[in-house]
């Protein structure tokens, strides 16, 4: 039987400014998601191929089945390979055993949850329930509602409280992972010394760059007693890209499941906050477009920040740690989004991109006044 695509014709994704490119990872084909089904016995026969992701970093597709849904999801095996999906896989096990709205995985006869063909790794879930609001946004975008803002901030604190006692150490060295050895450290530079020096593609890529200069001037100027306020954490996993791309969301704007733990890593609960907080709440893809001081929407912060405390009981120190660490929570998973551009997709203009308008360009709008504001207004009114 011929399987129908009804979206790899002209198929683009998400680039890291406002504009659609072209795929870096081709479109999985209806004979690729056969060929993989056929591996786990529960999938079901194709029917078609009915939608195609727009993220960038790996290639999905959602398939019609004679017995449902199903999303397959494809990466590099230079980005995951199986062990590295098993990580984040027996982190959403532990989610869903406590209950929490996550994804359905589906298994091989053997009982693997991934599997490796060629220079590729797949996974497979059900379509899982709720409306995927935000599909054509693109990611680290805003709420379109601070009733979205609220539902989120309840979410996280419901998947915090659903982490606990899952106790695997940090994730191994791989591509696209938020970790959290830099702001955590008692020395950051040293910590970010040994991170470069773990990269050759990353440490090749700053070579001919001030980053040593440019990183200490930001720890200076934003870091100082982040080691301590980190070591009063409790140790924990966490999601680390909690946008509402990543959420699925009911017809009353509550959500109803929590996707894609492909950056999930042992943190803490203040570092997933900040990261909530970073990348829902700030218009960064307008950064240096002429309206830098109307970058952010506190109201929606306070929002997500007084929803989570509602839905933890969050003691004031994991609030007030978010809101220190927020100008530079996303130092770390950019440096890994250079790795990622300079040493598996050798593309330059992306990794240079990232240098400057994401890691530079975030860290130090925070320093400006309209960034100090921000942050002085959450200490004061977001729950602190």
């Amino acid at each position: 039987m011929a399987v129908f695509d009804a979206a790899a014709a002209g198929h683009h994704v998400h680039g890291m400014g406002l504009a659609m490119e072209a795929p870096t990872w081709p479109a999985i084909t209806p004979d690729e998601a056969a060929a993989i089904l056929a591996r786990f016995p529960a999938a079901g026969r194709i029917e078609a191929l009915r939608w195609h992701s727009p993220r960038p970093f790996s290639a999905a597709t959602l398939i019609e089945t004679g017995d449902g849904g199903l999303f397959l999801k494809r990466h590099h095996r230079r980005v995951r390979t199986v062990a590295g999906l098993m990580e984040e896989h027996r982190f959403i096990a532990h989610l869903s055993a406590a209950g929490a709205p996550v994804p359905e995985l589906l298994h091989t006869a053997e009982g693997e949850s991934a599997v490796a063909s060629g220079q590729w790794t797949y996974e497979l879930q059900r379509q899982a329930a709720g409306e995927d609001v935000y599909r054509d946004r693109l990611s680290w975008t805003p709420f379109r509602s601070l009733d979205h803002a609220q539902a989120a901030g309840e979410a996280l604190a419901r998947l915090h409280r659903a982490s606990h006692g899952f106790d695997a150490p940090a994730r191994r060295q791989q591509p696209l992972v938020a970790s959290f050895a830099i702001l955590a450290a008692a020395d950051p530079m040293a910590a970010v010394e040994a991170y470069v020096e773990a990269r050759p593609a990353l440490a090749a890529f700053l070579g001919d760059r001030p980053w040593r200069r440019r990183l200490s001037a930001l720890f200076a100027a934003s870091g100082r007693g982040l080691a301590t306020i980190a070591a009063r954490q409790v140790p924990l996993w966490t999601h680390n890209d909690w946008h509402p791309s990543n959420l699925l969301w009911s017809g009353d704007g509550q959500v109803r499941t929590w996707l894609d733990f492909g950056l999930a890593d042992r943190s803490c609960a203040a570092h997933d906050l900040a990261i909530a907080i970073e990348r829902t709440a700030f218009a960064w893809l307008e950064l240096g477009q002429g309206r830098d001081d109307d970058l952010a929407d506190p109201l929606a912060a306070e929002t997500l920040i007084a929803a989570y405390r509602m839905g933890d009981a969050a003691d004031h120190s994991v609030v007030e740690a978010a809101i220190r660490l927020l100008p530079l929570v996303h130092v770390e998973f950019a440096l890994s989004e250079i790795d990622y551009f300079a040493g598996i997709v050798d593309d330059r203009a992306a990794a240079a991109l990232a240098w400057d308008t994401y890691l530079l360009g975030h860290a130090e709008w925070f320093l400006s006044p309209a960034g100090r504001d921000v942050c002085a207004r959450l200490s004061d009114g977001g729950g602190v």
